[in-house]
């Protein structure tokens, strides 16, 4: 048997290339959208991809299915469980609980393990040259390393009503279903640390079952579904507003991207043009960089490995956009944003100097100088972190606007007070400045160290859903 682990770190989601070494085929299991990556690993270990499958109707990334199909020819092995709402809209080979996958001398068990969405699977495979036991489970978003998948998607970013109590009691059930399984069956989940799928998910990339039913907090409530219900649907994080258009286009026929584009760095004259029609500039130079001189109205959104997830919090799927970064950022961005569908790139610069624009400095603002914006009747303290980092404790007087959503809330800071925001460490704060500066808002300060310093110095916070002081 052949096996291979493939991990995105900007979504932190995982896929699955296993082969029949013997018969010199293979199977992948939640294929990311650029695929150039599993042509190549099965060119490698002269194996033919012949059958490609999906744990579920994916909500945190555009699903490469249809485009690896596309490329090799291989057959595509879909849930038909859940119901007339959960159905793909394309061929393929529907599955349901109990079906087998042969791939050579592998097989492949089909698990309904409804509980994140109604209609996911888990594939449990045996290597049958070596047991007709099964060795390994592929859970998707069902059982991840040390959490489990949230039920409340659906209901968050899709907006499908009265589904996250019903999604967590078919958890609770599909759990047993789980724990039922050999203790030895090592568990591969779609995604590890940093995703929003959960809210706790562990850092290595593989556990067991056994690990799981003593470590994972799921298996503590055995017969206690109510609190078992009430601690899975707590303190879940945001789910960001591209989940909602994830869902649509992994469940309809959509047109397929099945290389990754190669963009232009734009001229002078076409980066004016742009520009003077209002396009878009997500610049995503690092934030020191963005802060010493930017484009007026740009985003910054860094580069780095959550680049994917803020581009997709603050941009729609109809509008073209600009890209400032170096020669060779390029490619890594432009994979990062087609592994969540956002495809029109109009080109991208890298000198933001270069041009006849003014730039404009953010105003980032020391520990000590944001010390004395407090407990100030005309200052508006504004903490952009998600709701349960605030709730879990803030500065007191601080009102929580999160940076995803602060581009619908703009109602919320006033423009007639001093605003100083803030997030953990500076990255979120970074975007959320450029937000407001892009909208209008010329009286911001940034404390860029964030809680994480506040923290470090022995500030005091507060915990609860509000601000305490009278004023804000």
């Amino acid at each position: 048997m052949f096996f291979q682990h493939v991990y995105d770190k900007s979504l932190a989601q995982g896929s699955y290339l296993i082969g029949c070494q013997a018969a010199g085929i293979a199977m992948v299991i939640d294929p990311q959208r650029d695929v150039d990556v599993y042509l190549e690993i099965a060119k490698q270990n002269n194996l033919r991809i012949t059958h490609i499958a999906e744990t579920h109707i994916h909500a945190d990334f555009l699903c490469g299915s249809r485009e690896l199909a596309a490329l090799t020819g291989a057959e595509l092995y879909l849930s038909d469980e859940g119901g007339a709402d959960w159905q793909y809209q394309f061929p393929h080979h529907g599955l349901k609980n109990g079906d087998v996958i042969k791939l050579g001398n592998l097989t492949f068990e089909v698990l309904h393990t409804p509980g994140h969405t109604p209609e996911s699977i888990s594939f449990l495979l045996t290597d049958h040259p070596a047991t007709d036991k099964p060795i390994m489970v592929f859970t998707g978003d069902f059982v991840f390393v040390g959490d489990i998948g949230r039920p409340d998607l659906l209901e968050k970013a899709a907006g499908i009503e009265g589904t996250k109590e019903a999604g967590a009691k078919d958890m609770f059930q599909s759990l047993k279903k789980f724990a039922a399984l050999p203790d030895y069956v090592q568990t591969w989940p779609g995604h590890g640390a940093g995703s929003a799928c959960g809210k706790a998910l562990g850092s290595v990339p593989s556990t067991t079952v056994g690990y799981e039913k003593i470590r994972n907090w799921a298996f503590d409530y055995e017969e206690d579904e109510a609190s078992f219900i009430d601690k899975l649907l707590t303190d879940q994080p945001e789910p960001p507003k591209y989940f909602a258009m994830m869902k649509h286009l992994n469940k309809v026929d959509r047109p397929l991207l099945t290389s990754v584009p190669q963009h232009a760095k734009l001229t002078k004259q076409e980066f004016q043009a742009a520009y003077d029609k209002g396009t878009k500039i997500i610049d995503a130079r690092n934030k020191v960089d963005f802060a010493n001189g930017f484009i007026p109205g740009s985003l910054n959104i860094q580069g780095n490995n959550s680049f994917s997830t803020w581009a997709g919090w603050m941009l729609n799927y109809q509008e073209s956009f600009i890209l400032v970064c170096n020669d060779d950022q390029i490619e890594g961005l432009t994979r990062k944003l087609m592994r969540i569908g956002l495809d029109h790139i109009l080109g991208y610069i890298s000198d933001v100097n270069a041009y006849d624009v003014e730039l404009q400095k953010a105003d980032v603002i020391s520990i000590d100088e944001f010390k004395t914006y407090l407990d100030k009747p005309d200052v508006q303290i504004i903490d952009v972190r998600g709701a349960s980092e605030y709730e879990a404790g803030h500065i007191d007087c601080a009102e929580n606007v999160f940076v995803g959503t602060i581009q619908d809330n703009l109602d919320k800071i006033s423009k007639d007070k001093q605003v100083v925001i803030h997030c953990q460490s500076g990255d979120r704060s970074a975007v959320a400045y450029s937000v407001l500066a892009r909208n209008g808002f010329d009286n911001v300060k940034n404390f860029s160290g964030g809680m994480k310093e506040w923290n470090a110095t022995g500030g005091k916070t507060i915990a609860g859903k509000e601000a305490s002081c009278s004023f804000a």
